[in-house]
């Protein structure tokens, strides 16, 4: 009698586990069988929405189902990542958020009314792009060394301004680390602090390499310093903070995509797969790197560890700098 008991229990063990299998290669071969919306919170005409519109027109193409793009910009992009997390956790509401409205949010709000790690769940990495130290070509920095020296020598005499939370806060681990005293100037927008940058209104800036790389090309700014882990493919000349005596220290902006909590496994992996497929695509990287970035490839477990540690970075940078959001 045992003995057949334990033959039952493989047997139904393994018929359970066929079921499983069926029900999610059935949900993968069905979904999406209706629109689906992607939210970016950011107005359009922002790097992080040119790209999210390439990437709906080609899971548009592939899933024979129409993606839209659902612009919730303003209000530090809190409205639009609320629209994410209050949606169906059926698949059809698909969240395009960046390390500002993730990571950088989490640790600067104590009352953020969403949470990452409760609200949704991850479902791939699309974007990496690196932040640069800028000069203006009259400063008379050329290195990192040359700007350490300059604001050792004069403690908070230099100034870099920065269009965005997430850049305030790679200013601040930078002199973190650097040991240096430097004065921030907040921008609305890295449209107006490259107004000043280009203008010499402002010596120094901490910005995206999509808002400064055409002016890094012509000629009108100098690249001290890139925050990437490695030297970017479109400024292959300019050194990573590493290079140049600081390793450890990273700051990149970074954007994925996440799904409220509870949609279904088979549904997260069909996505993840079919985006990184799409990342893939040679024409999708060309287009990526015109805007300054790189396709993020990473498996969706590490990307999401990954989220995870940016969270907990920012957080000690905030504690550390005393950073207080501004009134």
């Amino acid at each position: 009698m045992k003995r057949i008991l334990q033959v039952l229990n493989v047997g139904a063990l393994a018929l359970l586990t066929l079921t499983s299998a069926q029900s999610v290669a059935q949900t993968q071969a069905t979904y999406p069988n209706k629109t689906v919306r992607l939210v970016v919170p950011f107005p359009a005409g922002q790097a992080t929405d040119i790209i999210a519109r390439l990437l709906a027109e080609r899971l548009t193409q592939r899933w024979g189902q129409p993606v839209f793009v659902d612009n919730k910009g303003g209000g530090a992009s809190i409205p639009g990542m609320l629209v994410g997390k209050e949606a169906p956790a059926d698949g059809y509401t698909i969240t395009f958020a960046s390390s500002t409205t993730t990571a950088v949010n989490e640790a600067l709000y104590p009352k953020l009314p969403y949470n990452m790690q409760r609200d949704f769940v991850p479902v791939a990495g699309v974007f990496t792009q690196p932040w640069l130290i800028l000069a203006n070509p009259a400063a008379p920095y050329n290195n990192l060394k040359d700007l350490i020296d300059a604001a050792r020598q004069a403690p908070g005499k230099l100034a870099w301004g920065y269009g965005a939370n997430a850049l305030e806060l790679a200013a601040e681990l930078f002199k973190q680390r650097a040991q240096i005293d430097i004065t921030g100037v907040s921008y609305k927008g890295s449209g107006p602090a490259m107004n000043d940058l280009l203008g010499g209104h402002i010596m120094l800036a901490v910005d995206t390499m999509a808002s400064s790389l055409p002016h890094i090309q012509a000629g009108k700014l100098k690249a001290i310093a890139s925050l990437s882990s490695e030297r970017a493919s479109q400024l292959p000349e300019v050194q990573t903070i590493a290079e140049q005596g600081y390793p450890g220290f990273v700051g990149v902006g970074w954007a994925g995509l996440f799904m409220p909590k509870g949609t279904a496994p088979a549904i997260v992996k069909k996505v993840s797969d079919d985006v990184h497929q799409i990342l893939n695509e040679a024409s999708v990287q060309q287009a990526l790197a015109q805007r300054g970035s790189t396709p993020d490839l990473r498996p969706l477990p590490e990307w999401s560890a990954f989220v995870s540690a940016e969270t907990l970075k920012w957080a000690e940078v905030i504690k550390k700098g005393n950073i207080k959001l501004a009134e």
